[in-house]
């Protein structure tokens, strides 16, 4: 067989082939399980011709699929005029030879598209690192069979993920094997640098917030969560019914009362079996989540395997070393849900979640009130006499406290006022000028 074009990593406009090796440990959708990698092509930019399932008790160490369905493959390839198979597993680069071998295409497996996917929606020069350094690790042990021109896209001076793009270009010897091998090891030490800088910075950040009570919004991917981000705090941010539509971390100021703010923050979304080594280079992103002082889990009530995403979501969490964080499970999309029996059956199996729709508001107020009490906001009515001549402390109160009523004699003012309990101790440091009853 001639050798194969792999110069480019992605799969944008190209004919693509879905398969998916069904194995008794498959945590896929037994009723479609093709879904979510039909939703990854298509973000990815494929256009999807053809699908193809097999069910196996054990996998081929060689091709991961039998040679009949090798051979059956290969001819809906030739029939579809396939230009790339996709398979929904995560593939050897000796079966990726093998494949192409039999198959003559290209074949990628699903950590390589949702790589690409990354690739593509990197808008800050963190995130392309991290996309990057995802990149060369899932790439570094497949350089045998995989690439050849790693000089002219991974020297000292790229940054962006597009750095990368030669990812699956086979070389011509062992000379350039080895030449290629140890400019990805530089490169890869390079990155780890920057992004141990960069984390350092953000732990920094994040910590330099704890007087304030933080609060992240995680969850599978498309479950909602930029809409609920927005209509919590006003601000705009970027929507579309895509997965992976936001990789980057947002925060920002969230209202909850007259005089009591948290902070809430917007992380990448998660799908399941996402990359270990795509997880480790978005630490830094994700480090809202580790340090969070409550985790919001938003996840889709109207999808139909909606307990298996939010599986998902929790292992990837306790990848990261959350697993034990105060964490509030909210089903969202419930205007999506037309059935009352299912309605009534997830309210009976999630009896703690909160149940909204951010799209309409729906059940938001409950939120608003859980997130309160959970950030020790609960308010109460306080009789203040303080000296108005002190600046900072009349800031303080206008701040955090919702004025009922005020009079002024002399120098005192005398205010009546709800204040969040968790602030009552902070006024009281004022001393003398302030009196609290």
């Amino acid at each position: 067989m001639a050798e194969l074009d792999r110069t480019e990593m992605g799969v944008q406009a190209e004919r693509a082939l879905l398969v998916s090796v069904m194995l008794p440990d498959s945590n896929a959708d037994p009723h479609d399980p093709l879904g979510e990698l039909r939703n990854l092509a298509k973000t990815a930019g494929a256009t999807v011709v053809d699908e193809m399932v097999a069910k196996r008790d054990r996998l081929n160490p060689s091709m991961y699929i039998g040679t009949g369905k090798a051979e059956e493959i290969a001819q809906r390839v030739e029939f579809n005029n396939v230009d790339v198979v996709i398979f929904d597993n995560d593939l050897s680069p000796g079966q990726i030879r093998e494949l192409e071998g039999a198959v003559n295409r290209k074949v990628i497996d699903r950590s390589e598209l949702i790589l690409d996917i990354f690739a593509a929606h990197a808008r800050t020069s963190e995130s392309r690192l991290q996309v990057e350094l995802a990149q060369l690790e899932y790439t570094y042990p497949r350089l045998r069979h995989m690439w050849s021109h790693l000089e002219r896209v991974a020297g000292g001076a790229a940054t962006g993920a597009g750095a990368v793009g030669g990812i699956g270009t086979r070389g011509p010897g062992e000379k350039q094997l080895e030449i290629d091998r140890r400019l990805v090891q530089k490169r890869v030490s390079v990155l780890k640098r920057q992004l141990a800088e960069i984390d350092s910075r953000k732990v920094r950040q994040v910590r330099s917030r704890r007087d304030v009570f933080s609060v992240c919004l995680v969850g599978y991917t498309n479950a909602g969560k930029s809409t609920l981000m927005k209509l919590l705090t006003g601000q705009d941010v970027y929507i579309a019914d895509k997965l992976f539509a936001t990789l980057d971390t947002k925060t920002s100021r969230w209202n909850l009362t007259e005089g009591q703010t948290v902070l809430l923050s917007d992380t990448v979304g998660f799908v399941r079996d996402l990359p270990h080594h795509l997880v480790a280079s978005f630490r830094a992103t994700l480090e809202e989540a580790i340090w969070a002082d409550l985790l919001i889990h938003v996840a889709d009530a109207s999808h139909e395997r909606v307990e298996h995403e939010i599986a998902a979501v929790k292992a990837v969490l306790a990848e990261l070393g959350c697993e034990e964080s105060d964490t509030l499970l909210v089903l969202n999309k419930i205007d999506k849900i037309n059935d009352p029996m299912r309605f009534t059956l997830l309210r009976k199996q999630y009896e703690n979640a909160l149940f909204i729709s951010a799209a309409s508001g729906k059940g938001v107020e409950q939120l608003v009130e859980t997130v309160l009490h959970r950030s020790g906001g609960v308010v109460a009515r306080v009789h203040i006499e303080a000296d108005f001549r002190n600046g900072r402390l009349m800031q303080f109160i206008s701040k955090h406290a919702q004025i009922i009523h005020q009079d002024f004699n002399e120098d005192v003012a005398v205010i009546e006022a709800d204040m969040p309990e968790n602030r009552l101790a902070e006024l009281r440091m004022f001393g003398k000028s302030v009196a609290v009853k």
